[in-house]
């Protein structure tokens, strides 16, 4: 019997890592994960963000929110909202790769670097760049779920 138990919460526990683990390979494809974009919203456009790039006022912000768990975040202007959208339709975007589409006009956020765990930062400082965000339709809207990075400052390819 408790063989039976141990099996079925080891299936239980694939079961579910599998369903947190699983990506479209298209953007604007069915989530599974519902709150995707309030995750989303949560994380990058925050409203009160520090209009400033001073450290003190940066690291103020992280601790009240409670957020210190990610060594890089990025926040976007909140009055961007219906623009950072578009980049999930042909309005503003294009499909990148997998379930990622790439803003056809670049954006202008702060990125804030600091120690995980301590809301120590390292660096706060204004980025332009073409966003790079995972799209998913969720209550029959394709919006964005996720932020990815753009290091490389990739932009779209306007040959297709």
């Amino acid at each position: 019997m408790a063989e039976l138990r141990v099996y079925l919460s080891l299936a239980v526990c694939l079961f579910l890592a599998h369903q947190t683990a699983a990506r479209n390979d298209a953007p604007c494809q069915l989530s599974t994960f519902k709150r995707g974009f309030k995750t989303f919203m949560d994380r990058h456009v925050r409203p009160g963000t520090p209009t400033s790039l001073n450290q003190d006022d940066w690291w103020s912000y992280l601790k009240t929110i409670g957020d210190c768990s990610r060594p890089t975040q990025s926040f976007l202007d909140p009055k961007e909202l219906d623009r950072v959208k578009a980049v999930c339709s042909n309005k503003g975007g294009k499909t990148y790769k997998d379930n990622l589409c790439i803003s056809q006009q670049p954006f202008t956020f702060v990125t804030v670097r600091s120690v995980q765990g301590t809301c120590g930062i390292k660096s706060v400082r204004k980025e332009t760049k073409h966003l790079i965000l995972a799209c998913e339709l969720l209550d029959n809207e394709c919006v964005p779920v996720h932020f990815e990075g753009n290091p490389s400052d990739v932009t779209p390819d306007n040959s297709v």
